[in-house]
């Protein structure tokens, strides 16, 4: 073969080359082009879904907690053996109304209750103490020099299963507990949210208790701070069982009720119901 034949050759070879590189470039491009698309795309989509998160420059604490009564509350759980749970009412009688009525104590009972459906053999305790957390530390250090409380510790001591706690903040826009009039049932409706939906539960609920006032049944409504954590609790009274079951199913007749209804359930990992009485 001729020189001249052999270079035209190299030249073709060198021409082939050179194209199939253009168009492996040209249709990498394209595929990548169409899928930058196709992200932009599903990013759209998805965007019409998730829910969108105001930038927060404040706690929850501060945003929801009632700010002009700086009150904090405890509730405790007691889980009594159920051979003991008379002896037990009995005890907490003779002691712990006489811290509520004492003035050298910051602090008020608010209610005790022993579980009437749901956890059996239990009993609850709502405290308040009155200047938050400093009030509560003054009431701690002054109970460890309380010989009737230390006595009454030691003996509750042989009467519990178990026992738990958590500190509370009261959303502002529920009522402050009071004393009310008897006989009456409580509903302590306990709800663990889902991780950073607690600032959207007050926002509906802040309209939704407006729905709830007509009875008088709402009694408080509080947010945990310390102990299990993203947790709800509501407090209800009525008069008996069907006045509660009246009262609720009026609560549907309200246009909006569904709708609260609805967003407490998707923002609610778990629930809990405790009927209680005095």
């Amino acid at each position: 073969m001729c020189v001249y034949c052999i270079m035209c050759v190299y030249c073709i070879m060198c021409v082939l080359y050179h194209v199939c590189v253009l168009y492996q470039s040209w249709f990498c491009f394209r595929g990548l082009s169409a899928s930058n698309n196709r992200n932009r795309e599903d990013s759209w989509f998805k965007s019409l879904f998730v829910r969108k998160v105001d930038p927060r420059k404040d706690a929850h604490s501060h945003l929801l907690a009632k700010k002009e009564d700086n009150n904090l509350y405890k509730i405790q759980f007691h889980n009594v053996k159920p051979e003991c749970l008379e002896a037990y009412n009995t005890l907490c009688a003779e002691v712990l109304p006489s811290i509520h009525r004492d003035s050298g104590y910051p602090c008020e009972l608010v209610g005790t209750w022993n579980t009437w459906y749901g956890e059996q053999d239990q009993a609850v305790h709502l405290w308040r103490y009155r200047g938050g957390y400093p009030a509560l530390t003054e009431v701690m250090n002054k109970l460890k020099s309380n010989k009737d409380f230390l006595e009454y510790r030691k003996e509750r001591g042989k009467m519990l299963l178990s026992r738990r706690n958590q500190l509370l903040l009261e959303f502002s826009f529920w009522n402050e507990p009071v004393p009310r009039d008897g006989p009456n049932i409580y509903e302590l409706r306990s709800y663990q949210l889902r991780p950073g939906t607690m600032i959207e539960w007050g926002n509906y609920w802040a309209r939704a208790i407006s729905y709830r006032q007509h009875n008088r049944e709402a009694v408080g409504g509080f947010f945990s701070q310390i102990g299990d954590l993203y947790m709800v609790h509501h407090l209800w009274a009525y008069k008996d069982l069907q006045s509660r079951e009246d009262t609720r199913n009026a609560a549907w007749q309200h246009e909006g009720w569904d709708e609260v209804v609805y967003y407490t359930v998707r923002v609610t990992s778990s629930s809990a119901l405790l009927m209680c009485h005095l």
